[in-house]
């Protein structure tokens, strides 16, 4: 794999041609933002920005219209900014404009047919696929243990996926004497040669016995089968170590910049 032909790949599908990631969810393009408005408890945000590398009061321009937009519609959003997005001092401007930077992650890829199979789970741990209400719950419950957030949003967000199209996203929760431990979800990107792995955390006690990996293999191994030939990972410093020793090329890193209304 070639990082700079697969970053480009990721650009064109996954964020100039992204499509709604979910019911009641438009994608956009107004200039040289693309941009998707949905639900408050949907995904809100700016997905790309194709700016002058030049032209700061141009970009200084399009943040105030994506910020007049969301406020318009009483919500709050996301401007995921990448290192490779011009202009350079994009950071700047969204910070001046009100926008506040979350934790950067690493955007990793890897061939999915080539990443381990059949990595072994810990004795006693079983997978279960997520596909009713009960697995969400479990999923939410992971989540908020393995990452002390509140996770209520990510479990409407998949309870709509899975009622109106489950076959673009796959859920996952592994479970040791009935207790979940561990969960992880795919969203599957129709039409592009991506998969997006997310969501993986496993609670306190059972990190370090390798259920992480399981996770990535699993849902590698479902979106090979599906036809998706990459599967790409926003990658916290925690999981970028693990993902590098699993065959993932680093291909640039990514900054949430918030704005709450």
């Amino acid at each position: 794999m070639e990082s700079q032909h697969l970053r480009d790949l990721h650009d064109l599908q996954l964020r100039r041609e992204a499509r709604p990631d979910g019911p009641g969810c438009r994608v956009e393009r107004v200039g040289a933002v693309v941009r998707q408005t949905g639900p408050a408890h949907a995904w809100n945000g700016v997905l790309w920005s194709g700016l002058d590398a030049h032209d700061g009061p141009g970009a200084d321009a399009a943040i105030a219209a994506q910020i007049a937009h969301y406020r318009a519609a009483g919500l709050s959003f996301e401007w995921k900014l990448y290192a490779h997005d011009t202009p350079a001092d994009l950071g700047d401007r969204l910070l001046a404009a009100g926008l506040a930077p979350d934790d950067s992650e690493t955007v990793m890829v890897a061939e999915a047919a080539a990443l381990p199979r059949g990595v072994p789970l810990p004795e006693g741990v079983e997978l279960r696929a997520v596909t009713d209400e009960t697995g969400v719950r479990q999923v939410v419950e992971v989540h908020e243990r393995a990452f002390g957030t509140d996770s209520s949003r990510l479990g409407r967000q998949l309870l709509d996926r899975l009622a109106a199209d489950p076959g673009t996203v796959t859920a996952v929760v592994a479970l040791a004497a009935g207790e979940p431990v561990s969960a992880a979800r795919m969203e599957l990107y129709p039409g592009t040669d991506f998969a997006g792995l997310w969501g993986g955390g496993t609670v306190e006690g059972w990190r370090g016995r390798g259920l992480y990996r399981a996770l990535v293999s699993h849902r590698a191994r479902i979106a090979a089968e599906r036809g998706h030939r990459y599967v790409q990972v926003d990658a916290a410093d925690t999981s970028r170590p693990i993902l590098r020793r699993l065959g993932f090329l680093t291909l640039t890193t990514t900054t949430p910049y918030v704005y709450e209304v």
